[in-house]
């Protein structure tokens, strides 16, 4: 994963399947995601026999959106992405200026990807409890990208604990006693670090706002010590901004030409025109979220000289009088002594004669 520098955001528009088996769509939607600005353009490797057998039921959102006769495996079936298009619409889109990602879900798939020269790889929520798969995944060496959908706390940390056992062995593991033994060495968990990027998710589409739980994304920085991000699967830009706003270091955002195309995702996409104002919005965040440092800002500093009070005279002073309190008020003057001065000014000697309302700028 290449970034401009650390503090941009990653932005992966999550084409999926959402191409509907058409060639100019698929490529249709590698220009509307590089029009966009988005830095990578995402879709989904899979042979659908491999995927799922003839008796998986689909999920209740993919009834909702496509026939709910019919089966998981016929629906995969016309939602594959020919292998022969891979490698046309990677040069295209590197042409275009803007990375070509997809996501395995086999072995095979994940053999052929790699021969394409994956920047790195994103295990889908499904996947990451599919160890022998994950191991796989790990063990081409390439950076990963692991979205935590529908998965508790000690599921990640078996996911991470099986992505690090892979980057540290050879040969896969016999049981997971061997995993853990891995884990437990924290070389091997450093390891991790700067590898691997969390993406907490929510695998229901289009997600309800009350199910987002953003604050999850804390807990999975806290608890790994590795970069987060968000696969977001809401309507809307609103809550991948949020997440920015809350550190997320990626954000994947499904998209499509039509919302109204037939399909399970097409629905809780975002249009393109709206997937460019989202790009836009997370730029302007990250000019807005700035630094951690609190000081003055360069356009600040002329409204420092006009906001700010200094001290003056409350009244008619005479020289060589003592100042007591009532001498002295607070007054925007430009210059002079700060207000916070006037405490210690009562009780000295005034060295000269002062008007109502002048700057008191000695003792």
């Amino acid at each position: 994963m290449k970034q401009s520098n650390k503090d941009t955001v990653y932005i992966i528009a999550e084409a999926g399947v959402n191409h509907n088996g058409d060639r100019a769509l698929a490529f249709a939607l590698v220009d509307a995601a590089a029009d966009a600005g988005a830095d990578a353009v995402k879709f989904q490797t899979f042979n659908a026999v491999r995927l799922a057998s003839r008796h998986a039921p689909k999920a209740s959102y993919q009834k909702k959106s496509t026939d709910e006769s019919e089966s998981q495996l016929s629906m995969l079936k016309k939602l594959e992405l020919p292998r022969e298009w891979h490698g046309e619409l990677q040069r295209y889109a590197r042409g275009k200026g803007i990375e070509f990602l997809s996501t395995a879900f086999d072995a095979d798939s994940l053999e052929f990807l790699s021969d394409l020269g994956m920047p790195f790889f994103k295990v889908p929520s499904g996947e990451l409890t599919n160890g022998p798969l994950l191991w796989q995944f790990a063990h081409t060496g390439k950076k990963l990208i692991l979205s935590t959908g529908m998965a508790t706390l000690s599921e990640v940390e078996q996911a991470l604990a099986i992505v690090a056992h892979a980057l540290q062995h050879s040969q896969e593991p016999a049981n997971m006693d061997e995993v853990w033994r891995c884990w437990g060495m924290i070389e091997c968990r450093e390891r991790l670090v700067g590898h691997v990027t969390l993406l907490h998710c929510t695998s229901q589409y289009p997600t309800p706002w009350s199910e987002v739980n953003l604050k999850a994304m804390d807990t999975l920085a806290n608890a790994f010590n590795l970069d987060v991000g968000y696969s977001d699967h809401t309507e809307g830009c609103l809550i991948p901004v949020a997440a920015v706003a809350r550190g997320a270091r990626v954000i994947e955002k499904h998209f499509t030409l039509d919302r109204s195309l037939p399909g399970p995702d097409h629905k809780a996409s975002l249009e393109p025109d709206e997937l460019k104002r989202m790009v836009s919005e997370i730029r302007a965040l990250e000019l807005a979220l700035g630094s951690a440092c609190k000081a003055p800002q360069a356009s600040e500093w002329d409204t420092r000289k006009a906001a700010r009070q200094q001290v003056v005279a409350a009244r008619e002073i005479a020289a060589g009088s003592e100042l007591v309190r009532e001498d002295l008020t607070t007054a925007r003057s430009g210059h002079g002594l700060p207000a916070t001065a006037l405490w210690e000014l009562i009780g000295t000697v005034s060295v000269r004669a002062y008007g109502a309302g002048d700057v008191i700028s000695d003792r």
